[in-house]
């Protein structure tokens, strides 16, 4: 596969697959992506840009075409001002885009930094992606710990069933996955210590 596409202004190689609005980390396979992203009004309260979110990704090509579909990811970050916004979404996946082909697993890789002309590589605090199929729960891989970037973790599917997880990477404590009803968040599962690694939930009576 031809990983190198038109120079840029720069005279740096651009690699297969990257925008302005997202790209690789020079030297490395680490995905950037721009901020902030204009369809998302940004708010001090954090669950007011996540329930955002995937109305505007469903919005966006491939995101809803299940087997044939793409996955998109983000972040949420602030610029330290206490107010959240949210990332460009990108469909990158390692050396390519997300392959919009007939299968039944689709990944993008979750941003290492957020390019944001007011403040140099500001703080995330939670990473996004999208299923393009409906019904479709945060995966055991989405779970493991050593996957685990950032402070929340946000999935959603096809139909908008939102998830969040609370993993607790560097604590003792059990990691927490939710789900959105409404306007609150309903505790489903705990990931005890000892399932970490394993990404195993253990799920919580209705």
């Amino acid at each position: 596969m031809v990983l190198l596409g038109l120079m840029g202004c720069a005279g740096n190689p651009r690699r297969f697959g990257e925008t302005g609005d997202y790209g690789y980390i020079q030297g490395t396979n680490e995905v950037w992506v721009r901020g902030p992203w204009d369809a998302i009004k940004s708010s001090r309260d954090i669950d007011e840009v996540i329930d955002q979110l995937c109305p505007a990704i469903m919005e966006l090509p491939g995101a809803r075409d299940g087997y044939y579909g793409r996955e998109y990811c983000g972040a949420i970050y602030s610029l330290g001002d206490g107010v959240y916004h949210a990332s460009m979404p990108s469909p990158l996946r390692g050396t390519r885009l997300v392959e919009v082909d007939p299968s039944q697993s689709k990944s993008c890789y979750s941003p290492r930094e957020v390019r944001d002309p007011r403040k140099r590589r500001p703080p995330i605090m939670a990473d996004f992606h999208s299923h393009p199929w409906t019904p479709s729960r945060l995966s055991v891989n989405d779970m493991v710990v050593s996957r685990q970037r950032w402070l929340i973790r946000i999935q959603f599917d096809a139909a908008c069933h939102v998830q969040r997880l609370i993993p607790y990477t560097y604590d003792d404590r059990p990691g927490e996955l939710y789900e959105r009803r409404g306007k609150t968040w309903k505790l489903i599962g705990r990931i005890m210590p000892e399932d970490k690694e394993a990404g195993r939930v253990t799920y919580v009576d209705e």
